[in-house]
């Protein structure tokens, strides 16, 4: 088992992972969260969501100012301020416009056609937090309406726009090509190593198929068992490092922690 202390790095998906699927509630990791704090182990949220949406949820959840990874790898940011590679509402309002010029082959939706209470309602996100999901800089969430063996197709034709296309646990998501969780993790770990001198012993944690490139990169990662019917298949050699849990949600987040952390005194 790992040791708790500071040389450690725990990295996160949240919905489906931190966060459960449906209601969103985080109560089963709540302990872990408290542990990891006090021994002074930094929780880096890697997900599908906003910036505008990680800020104060990382307040909810005992975390502020820790870096973060937004957007599948789009932003990154060490000290609480993300950054994009290129200037953000460009980056966004370009994309938009390509995929719209789209929809007249594929039958999709992003979020730019619907109203913040429509993404509530699908969702299950309060109004407020709709309305935070809806401030994307640098991807989009797309809703697949479309029979899915068009998707490779439609992979395709994004390629040639500089797209790249990745599933998440409940939405598809497309975002600038070279971009993704692992490359990003890749990137904050390198700035950290710069800044501090030394690379933390990571442990990752995510439940769905865009959660690879970051489960892939960590040197202990948690799979946790999810709803897409797409696999998490992980191309590692050490199996060791490796875990698959049980439970759904913050229960098999919990698990993992369970997993590979030794229980403090």
């Amino acid at each position: 088992m790992l040791r708790l202390n500071s040389s450690l790095m725990i990295v996160t998906d949240l919905d489906g992972s931190l966060l459960d699927h449906h209601d969103y509630n985080w109560e089963a990791a709540s302990e872990w969260l408290i542990r990891l704090k006090q021994h002074a182990i930094p929780v880096v949220i890697c997900s599908s969501k906003t910036a505008a949406e990680i800020i104060p949820l990382q307040k909810r959840l005992g975390i502020p100012g820790t870096p973060f990874i937004a957007e599948n790898g789009a932003q990154v940011a060490l000290d609480g301020e993300p950054t994009l590679k290129n200037e953000p509402e460009e980056n966004y309002l370009a994309l938009c416009s390509t995929l719209r010029t789209l929809q007249a082959t594929y039958r999709f939706n992003g979020f730019h056609d619907f109203s913040d209470a429509e993404v509530a309602r699908f969702t299950g996100l309060t109004l407020t937090e709709a309305s935070q999901s809806r401030q994307r800089l640098g991807s989009e969430v797309v809703l697949w309406r479309d029979d899915s063996d068009k998707l490779d197709d439609f992979r395709s034709v994004l390629a040639e726009h500089e797209l790249a296309l990745t599933q998440g646990g409940r939405f598809w998501h497309v975002m600038p090509a070279g971009c993704g969780k692992g490359i990003a993790l890749t990137q904050l770990l390198q700035s950290l190593a710069q800044q501090k001198g030394q690379t933390p012993t990571t442990i990752g944690l995510g439940d769905g198929p865009n959660d690879v490139p970051m489960l892939e990169q960590v040197d202990y990662a948690v799979v946790i068992k999810g709803f897409s019917k797409t696999p998490v298949i992980l191309q590692r050699n050490d199996q060791q490092n490796i875990y698959h849990t049980a439970h759904v949600g913050p229960q098999g987040w919990r698990e993992g922690l369970d997993y590979f952390l030794a229980q403090p005194d």
